[in-house]
Order: C-alpha cells, then structure tokens, then sequence
C-alpha cells in the first residue's frame, strides 16, 4: 500500500511539473499579438525567429510578467499552507496578521508622499512587515492570558482593521483625477509593471524565505498534533511559529510590495493541494507552489487576453477564487477526495 501511494504521490509531482512548463509556453503565445507556439520553441531553443516582434515580446514583455506570476502563485501558496500549518486552521490565508493591509498603506502612502515606483515597493515591503511585527508584539502582551494562537488572530485582526482604516483615509484625502485611481488600480493586484529588474530584487527575498519554511516542514507535520506532541519530541512550538510566521510573512510582503494586493490565491490552493498529495507538509508546499503557479499564469492570461481592457488580478481570483473555495468545502465534506 506505502509503494503504491509513493508511486502515485511520484506520479502527481511528475505531473505537476509538466503542466508549470506547458502553462509558461501558453502563457507565452497568448496576448494583444499572438505568437505561434512553434516560433516560440525555435526562439527560444536556437535563437532564431522569422517575426522581428519575437525577441522583444517574449524577453521584454511577457517573460518578465510569467516570470513574476510564477513566484507571486508559489509564494502567496506556501505562504498560505504555512500559516495553515501553524494555526492548525485551513481558513487561515496570508494576511490573516495584517501583512496585506499594512502593505496596503504602505504603497497608499507612497503613491501619495513618496511618487516613483521604487518607492512604492519599499514602502509597501517595510509597511507590510511592520504590520506584521506589531500583531506579534501586541499577541505577546498579551499571551500570558490567553491562548497564544488565538491572541496572535485577534492581534492580525487588530491590525489588520487599523491599516485598513488608514489605507481609506489616504484614498479619502488623494486627488480624486489622479492618485486615487492609481491607489484604488494597485490596491487591486496586476503584474502590468512587471520587470526583470524587480525579479532580480525580488528573488533572493523569496528563496530566504523559502528555504526555512522547507526545512521546518517535517516539524510542522508534528505540531498538527498539538503543543505537549511537539514538546515531547523535543520541538519548541514557539519557536517554530514564530520562525514559519516570519518566513511566510516575508513572502507575503515581497511578493504583495510588487503585484498589490491578490487574494483568495493563499487560501484556495493549499486546500487543493491538500486534496492532491495530503497532508504531509514535505509534499504540500512543493505541491502549493507548482499549482499556485500555474495557476496565476492563467489568471494573468485571463486578466490580459480576455478582455480589451486589462482586467486587475484581485477581481478575478475573487470571481474563480469564491466559487472554487465552495466547491472544494463541498468536496472535503463528501469525502470524494
């Protein structure tokens, strides 16, 4: 039975791994200009292209973009099945602390005081990891009361709701003409600004943060068993939460200071994967990210193809999101899975 699991297990990832590249090659053809996928290929292999718009669309337009959905789709997904894990709760997502209010603000505030796109994405990245740090802060003091997972909730919704609040504020005093329709078009999610400069900025914050919540996933599978589990096998589980939760909110924060604010992504994919390779958190997050990948390339497709006018990301992973979350809930409840 172990062998035939391993090999089916063996067999999804396979799987999983071909659809990612299939996806980037579609990804690639789809657009305002078609390219034919076969163009595509001999570009790409041997560097030769019989349009002169190739080069150029694929290098300077549309690699950067499926390159930046990619590493939103898996981050924002591990991000999720991470805070899952650790609040031992599969309605948790990324910004259950705040991290995507507080980068909210942060990128409002930019738009309004600091103009320049540089300047948006650090103000988002330090605002959103700010928020962050204050639901800690604030679970602390108040841990030795209560239950420390629950503070740590009712802290992210405290905090949460401020940045919110603040972020309504900067809408209410931006010029109506100019800077509230671009708070209100980020606040929404794109990778229209994708560049291969913010890539090369961005990827080394995404493997940090990666690779330690890669490392501990052996350890979160035994604290799903509890806290007095996890002491007994010699784990300190606040420890544990505190390294997952700053790894994962350091993705979040990355990834949500570039795109905006994408939702529904952290929170359905995880349950997907869940349902595709378990519950074992050594396989959940390879798997979270592959499909979470997959997955924002084809909302991008959709938000750039479907429509003459570019479609924001959050719109449609909310329309996909919300209806998929049900039927997944449905699903789980049927026990079809």
């Amino acid at each position: 039975m172990d062998k035939i699991k391993y090999v089916r297990k063996r067999g999804i990832f396979i799987l999983l791994s071909a659809i990612l590249p299939a996806t980037v090659l579609f990804s690639l053809s789809v657009g305002r200009y078609p390219i034919a996928v076969g163009d595509i290929l001999q570009y790409l292999l041997s560097g030769k292209y019989t349009d002169e718009n190739v080069p150029v669309l694929i290098t300077q337009v549309r690699m950067p973009r499926i390159v930046m959905a990619i590493l939103a789709g898996g981050a924002l997904s591990v991000s999720g099945a991470a805070y899952q894990g650790v609040f031992r709760n599969p309605i948790v997502s990324p910004d259950i602390l705040g991290v995507s209010s507080g980068a909210g603000f942060g990128a409002a505030l930019a738009i309004l005081f600091f103009p320049g796109l540089a300047g948006l994405q650090i103000s988002a990245f330090v605002l959103g990891l700010l928020s962050v740090s204050l639901s800690l802060i604030i679970s602390k003091s108040m841990a030795a009361y209560h239950d420390r997972t629950l503070m740590l909730v009712l802290s992210g919704m405290i905090v949460g709701s401020l940045f919110s609040a603040l972020i309504s504020l900067m809408k209410y005093i931006a010029d109506g003409e100019s800077k509230l329709p671009e708070i209100t078009f980020w606040l929404m999610g794109n990778l229209s600004a994708a560049s291969m400069v913010e890539i090369r900025y961005i990827l080394p914050v995404v493997i940090i943060a990666l690779i330690p919540i890669l490392l501990t996933s052996w350890k979160l599978n035994i604290l799903s068993f509890g806290d007095e589990e996890a002491r007994a096998m010699g784990l300190n589980p606040d420890r544990l939460r505190f390294t997952v939760i700053c790894c994962a909110s350091l993705l979040t924060a990355s990834i949500v200071s570039v795109t905006g604010l994408i939702g529904w992504v952290g929170l359905i994919i995880p349950h997907f994967a869940r349902f595709v390779v378990g519950p074992n958190h050594k396989q959940l997050f390879p798997a979270s990210f592959l499909i979470g990948s997959s997955f924002m390339l084809c909302v991008d497709d959709i938000a750039r193809s479907a429509f003459p006018l570019e479609i924001p990301l959050g719109i449609i992973t909310s329309v996909i999101g919300a209806p998929l979350f049900f039927i997944i809930i449905r699903m789980s409840s049927k026990k079809i899975w």
